[in-house]
């Protein structure tokens, strides 16, 4: 038997402007952005031609690598369910919501691809909660490019 749940997500396209933090001051991906030259400005032209795709809990979207995905469960509970409180505050606000309303409308996390490379730019305890409840999250995949190539993922588009 398969135990199913009513909890639902509905997903909407984030607001960078408020992940600017994210770009300027997140230590951990800084890496990333030197590595593939990226730029506060490229990020912004290429974020509106982004789209909704599904992100079921992996270490790739398709076929596209997402470096700090932190997917798996052991990395879950290092970067969230031991972190410090106030990281947590947040996470345990929407499960809350979740499990009391039984539906969130929450902004997408961002997932930037450059070069067949992606990076979770923002979004970690939003991909948590739905991958801890057992549902494949919507993620806001942009490009640094023009011309981001194919990528292949299932069910790409939100209906």
């Amino acid at each position: 038997m398969i135990s199913e749940s009513a909890l639902k997500i509905h997903w909407v396209q984030p607001d960078l402007q408020e992940e600017r933090w994210e770009f300027f001051n997140h230590p951990a991906k800084q890496g990333w952005y030197q590595k593939h030259a990226a730029t506060w400005e490229q990020i912004e032209s290429g974020f509106a031609a982004g789209r909704l795709v599904q992100y079921p809990r992996a270490a790739q979207i398709g076929n596209i690598p997402v470096a700090l995905s932190y997917h798996s469960y052991d990395e879950y509970q290092t970067y969230l369910a031991k972190a410090k409180r106030g990281y947590r505050k947040n996470y345990s606000r929407m499960e809350d919501s979740l499990q009391s309303d039984g539906v969130l409308t929450l902004k997408a996390p961002i997932v930037l691809n450059n070069a067949g490379e992606g990076l979770l730019f923002s979004g970690y305890r939003r991909l948590c909660l739905a991958w801890n409840y057992g549902m494949v999250p919507y993620v806001w995949l942009g490009s640094l490019t023009d011309n981001p190539g194919e990528v292949v993922t299932p069910h790409e588009n939100m209906d």
